[in-house]
Formats: C-alpha cells, structure tokens, sequence
C-alpha cells in the first residue's frame, strides 16, 4: 500500500444523508426537540445543530426556537420514505412501480429521471426530493417549496406506441391529482388549463410533463406533480410577489395527510390514469375534467407564439385544446399561458 495519509474513516452519520437533512428528520415528528438532545442523538456539536437549523430555515421552513424547549417544526409531519410509500400501494400497484426512490435534495427530480434509461414498457420509476434547488414548472419556471412543505414529486412511464392524444397528458394528471386529493379527504379542488391545481382560486399544484420519444419506438414521458402542502406566509409572500397567487392545504384549513399518503394516492392515481389513458385516450377523463374547469364562462386573455388573445374560455374540445369564444368567432389552443381577465 502506498504510503500517504491515512483514509478518513467515514462518519456513522455520513450514510444518512447531511447533517441537516437528518435534524429534519427529527424535526418532522412536529415535536420540541432541544439542541442538546439532538446533538447527543446525532453525535455532533450543538453549534453544528444549530447551523443545520439556520440551513433549514433559509431553505424556507418554518421552525420555532423557545428557551429551554428546543426546535419545532411548525408543520410537523413524517419524512418522505420509500418504505412507507410502497406498503401505501396496493400489490398490483407494487408490481408496476420498479422503484420508489426519496432524496433530501436534488436541482430537479424530472431533470434526474430524464437522464435514466426508460422504464420498461408500463412501469415506472418515481423519485421524490424533500427539497429542490432548481425546481421547475411550465415554460422554465421556478418551483419553491421548503423541506417537508409540499410534496415534489416525478415518475417515468414508458408507452408501447406513442397515445394518439398525448398533448392532452397534463390534463389527464390533472384529473388523476384530483382523484389522489379527494381520496385523502380533500374536496373543493379544481382545474385550471394547462396544467394548475387550484384550490380557492389559488394555485394549490402544477404538473410538468416532459417525453423523450424516439423517431420509432416507445415513448417515455416524465411526468412532474407538485403539490403545496404547508409553504409558510413567507414564501406564499414570495411566490405572490412573481405574480403567482398560490396557496397550500394548511392555509386552506385542510388536515394534513400523512405525507407518504400523499405520495402514494399521487402515484397510485397516476398509474392507473396512465394505464386507463393508453387504452382510450383523453375519453375516459373529459367529463371529470369538464366538472372540475376553473376557467369556463370566464373572461381570459391567452398568450401564444401568435400574441395575446381575448375572449370568453368555453372549454376544451375532445382532444384537449382550450376552446375560446372571440369576436372573430371559437378559437382553438393547444397551448399557452392563460390570466383570468377583470
């Protein structure tokens, strides 16, 4: 062996992840923990605690510090595992997700799936971050979602053939999100076309799809469903200020799911809809889609590659697009962004 400095052996702690991705995970219980007893519990400094708290803070959570009663996370709940969220699937569910994999933090949990193999054809692969540090929504966006506040969440499907209504995907998971929310409890939610959850006019969620299609072959899309569950005034306050309104379960006064609950109604919502999609298409979704349009009668301005347009939004047609009532008459989209008008 060449001589050298010794290897540094590695840190009991280091396997689980950085330091402060494990005092969350003792944070997540909602409950006082004291610097002391996590630094005990994690054999580190209390100095090394307390900078791992201040990182959680400026990655958006929300923690209370009371003398002689340590740190609390404001909206406690459980940390996202891969365990848990798999015995939350039903078996046949099980057999169809090849792997359910969770990170503390990642730049984008779409970007890490697209650059994988394809799932084989009607599997997924599902990957979870409590944090991303360059979190993506439609036409480049930023996603902002502290630790333990919202659920990020993408899964890679792999066609036989490419569906003939594929455009029309995003609203499928819309319906399928939907599906997830009201089999946690969570009723009132509705759809805003492209591809927005939104819960008293708010913006509760989105939905990114992304498809890496060959000239011949399979297709395989990677599908991305944020969904806000407790962000905090501060960074509701941020995301206002970029002119998005959006809102979270906990303002809404909603109890909060367990969170692996959420992650599995998502993908168990979101695998049955893909499975139902490539058999029949948008059909078998419309008519959910329709009762839930936030949009419909209303006034709405749709910005595309060919400007602004104005009119009444009647709806979309059997393939998807956005249907828009207009001086010159019913004009048809199948894109764009759309503001709701005074």
């Amino acid at each position: 062996m060449p001589r050298g400095r010794p290897a540094r052996a590695a840190h009991p702690n280091e396997a689980r992840g950085p330091l402060v991705a494990q005092v969350f995970a003792h944070l997540a219980d909602g409950r006082f923990h004291s610097g002391e007893e996590l630094a005990q519990t994690l054999a580190v400094s209390r100095s090394a605690v307390w900078k791992a708290v201040g990182s959680l803070r400026a990655l958006g959570a929300t923690l209370h510090a009371v003398r002689n009663r340590g740190y609390r996370l404001l909206h406690g709940g459980e940390s996202l595992d891969p365990a848990r969220i798999r015995e939350r699937l039903g078996r046949e569910l099980r057999e169809r997700v090849t792997r359910v994999e969770t990170v503390w933090s990642t730049a984008s949990t779409n970007t890490v799936l697209l650059e994988r193999a394809n799932p084989a054809s009607g599997t997924s692969e599902v990957l979870l971050a409590e944090h991303q540090s360059a979190g993506r929504g439609r036409r480049g966006r930023s996603w902002l979602a502290p630790p333990g506040g919202a659920i990020c969440l993408s899964l890679s499907w792999t066609f036989r053939a490419v569906p003939q209504d594929l455009a029309a995907l995003g609203l499928v998971i819309g319906v399928c999100a939907l599906r997830a929310l009201r089999e946690l409890g969570v009723g009132g939610a509705a759809l805003k076309w492209p591809n927005d959850l939104l819960l008293g006019g708010h913006k509760l969620g989105g939905v990114l799809i992304e498809l890496r299609a060959e000239s011949a072959g399979p297709a395989c899309v990677v599908i991305g469903v944020g969904l806000n569950l407790a962000l905090g005034a501060e960074l509701l306050e941020r995301i206002a200020a970029s002119g998005t309104i959006a809102t979270d379960l906990a303002s809404a006064g909603v109890p909060l799911p367990a969170r692996n609950s959420v992650a599995a109604a998502l993908i168990g919502a979101c695998i049955r809809g893909l499975i139902e999609f490539e058999r029949a298409g948008l059909k078998p979704f419309i008519d959910e889609w329709r009762a839930a349009d936030a949009l419909r009668g209303r006034a709405v301005s749709v910005s595309g590659a060919d400007g602004v347009e104005r009119g009444l939004a009647r709806g979309i047609d059997v393939h998807g697009a956005l249907m828009i009532e207009t001086p010159q008459g019913v004009k048809r989209f199948i894109s764009g962004d759309v503001t709701v008008r005074p």
